[in-house]
């Protein structure tokens, strides 16, 4: 009897949580569909006096579902943490923004002040962004502290309108003598692009009490880039900056080498997969050299960085008695650069801080490893200088709808030279891919080693994932190209079905691959053209799973 009490008790805790005034439903894995389904929540949110944070996560709920926890919600004044990512899975994409209106609107009438938002893992998009455009902008979030939306689709004009709505609030909340201080913004895997970046740049240089940045994967190259460096200027006390698997290209690397100099109690800076080249890296390099006295952690892997830049960034972390981990994996050093690097670091009694050099890419050698790098540099050259094109045209036209301005941003009107299929292969595009004309699906059938499935698969990846929802004439050219790339391989009768569903799911990051193949950033294009061949009279094979 006594074993079932405890076991009683300890299930009771576990399911309401038992930090100081906090209710938690994490990870119970409830369907919420109405009302009904909610009523003992309700009631618990009614009684607890001292209601401080509700943890949602884990659990999918409906529009009555939300709007009856809305309604217990509108006299808890005490409120501070919201704890909501991942409650949307399953539903409609405009179920979410009524569900965050009705929500919302009780924070504001119970007179809550917010410290944590946390919506991350719904992938509610624009819309969604809408659904707490009215909280952000209240007194609720006056006091917010910590706002994390990772994962949420947000897209250009979701980020666009957050940093609207962030600078409302800061107007706001000045005005009231109490001005935000955002502490904490997570925003990754959100498709902001340049145009989401740079509007979300001006809001945080307004706030200027961010400690903590996180926008990895968001497509981001170097006028995103370089606005988002002035803005963390004008953010001393910034701790955490993490901008993982963006394009930051030279110029993006060394206008936020620049921006680091201000930032004297940065710890942790994040620029893995960012192509910050060699001149970007010694510029980094000269910035920790000079400053940084408090630095624990520097990612530089994946940056397509030589042996010299490299064995500099060495040179650099020297007297970081902080320092708890270098990263310079993935980089082009070569063996022998591999070798220098970790003698360098051993020499300075720093080599158990070095982390794994085991997925080098290797010393460009031969003229033709040479003449591809060049031809590289000229397709991010000629994407940068149409980026700026851009920026001029949107500047003289002022008085067009944001419609307008984020087509253009999509299919800039004027390139220096048309893209060649190698090109967009390299650095896939919209623009590039509607430039190859109409016979784009032909011109890359012969480009692709359709006998080889991983090949095709990397093909299909890089095509899907220019797809745009919002934009009919590129999402027919993506699903036209797919279909004829896919039509072709498998009219090969030695064509291996089953190896290349493998190998989609290797890049897809599902399944480990013997080769050590690095998955891709999965975006909505790659799932779209999947749904698309998989409804085909002639599908993608389902695999054949082995033990």
């Amino acid at each position: 009897m006594a074993t079932d009490v405890v076991s009683q008790l300890a299930e009771s805790l576990a399911k309401t949580g038992v930090e100081e005034g906090e209710l938690s439903y994490k990870g119970q894995g409830r369907k919420l569909d109405d009302a009904k389904s909610v009523e003992e929540i309700v009631k618990e949110i009614q009684d607890f006096e001292g209601l401080q944070a509700l943890r949602l996560e884990g659990n999918t709920f409906g529009v009555e579902a939300a709007q009856a926890i809305a309604k217990a919600l509108e006299t808890k004044s005490t409120f501070k943490q919201c704890y909501w990512s991942d409650m949307f899975t399953g539903r409609l994409r405009s179920e979410i923004p009524p569900a965050l209106n009705s929500l919302g609107d009780a924070l504001m009438l119970a007179g809550a002040r917010l410290t944590v938002l946390d919506l991350s893992d719904n992938a509610f998009g624009p819309d969604g962004v809408k659904g707490i455009e009215k909280l952000l902008k209240s007194s609720a979030c006056y006091t917010l502290q910590e706002l994390r939306l990772n994962n949420c689709g947000m897209g250009i004009g979701g980020g666009k309108i957050l940093a609207a709505a962030l600078t409302d609030c800061h107007k706001g909340s000045s005005a009231e003598g109490c001005p935000l201080r955002l502490k904490v913004f997570v925003a990754g895997r959100n498709r902001l692009e340049n145009d989401g970046a740079i509007a979300l740049a001006q809001a945080f240089q307004l706030m200027g009490s961010l400690e903590e940045i996180h926008m990895p994967q968001n497509g981001i190259n170097h006028p995103g880039v370089t606005a988002l460096a002035t803005a963390v200027q004008h953010n001393p006390n910034l701790r955490i900056l993490n901008l993982n698997d963006n394009t930051f290209t030279d110029k993006g690397g060394i206008a936020m080498a620049q921006a680091l100099k201000h930032l004297s109690s940065i710890q942790v800076i994040n620029f893995g997969d960012c192509l910050v080249r060699p001149a970007g890296a010694v510029a980094i390099a000269d910035t920790v050299s000079e400053g940084l006295p408090i630095l624990k952690e520097l990612n530089l892997s994946f940056c397509e960085i030589t042996e010299e830049a490299a064995l500099k960034v060495v040179e650099a972390v020297k007297h970081k008695d902080t320092l708890e981990k270098l990263d310079l994996n993935g980089n082009c050093l070569g063996e022998d650069g591999c070798s220098a690097v970790q003698e360098a670091m051993e020499e300075m009694n720093m080599a158990p801080l070095l982390g794994s050099l085991s997925d080098d890419e290797g010393e460009p050698g031969d003229d033709e490893d040479e003449d591809d790098e060049d031809e590289e540099e000229d397709d991010i050259d000629e994407e940068e200088i149409e980026e700026e094109e851009e920026e001029e045209e949107e500047d003289d036209d002022d008085d067009e709808d944001e419609d307008e301005e984020e087509e253009k941003f999509s299919t800039p009107i004027s390139a220096p030279k048309l893209p060649d299929v190698s090109s967009f292969l390299s650095f896939p595009s919209p623009d590039k891919l509607l430039k190859l004309g109409d016979r784009r699906a032909y011109l890359i059938e012969q480009r692709v080693d359709l006998t080889d499935t991983m090949k095709t698969a990397e093909a299909f990846m890089k095509i899907s994932s220019v797809y745009k929802d919002d934009n009919t004439e590129v999402k027919d050219a993506v699903l036209d190209i797919v279909d004829a790339l896919l039509r072709k391989a498998y009219s090969n009768t030695s064509f291996q079905g089953y190896s290349f569903v493998s190998s989609l799911l290797i890049l897809f990051g599902l399944i480990k691959s013997e080769d050590k193949v690095k998955p891709v950033t999965v975006v909505p294009g790659h799932l779209q053209d999947v749904d698309q061949q998989s409804s085909q009279k002639q599908p993608i094979p389902e695999p054949v799973w082995k033990c």
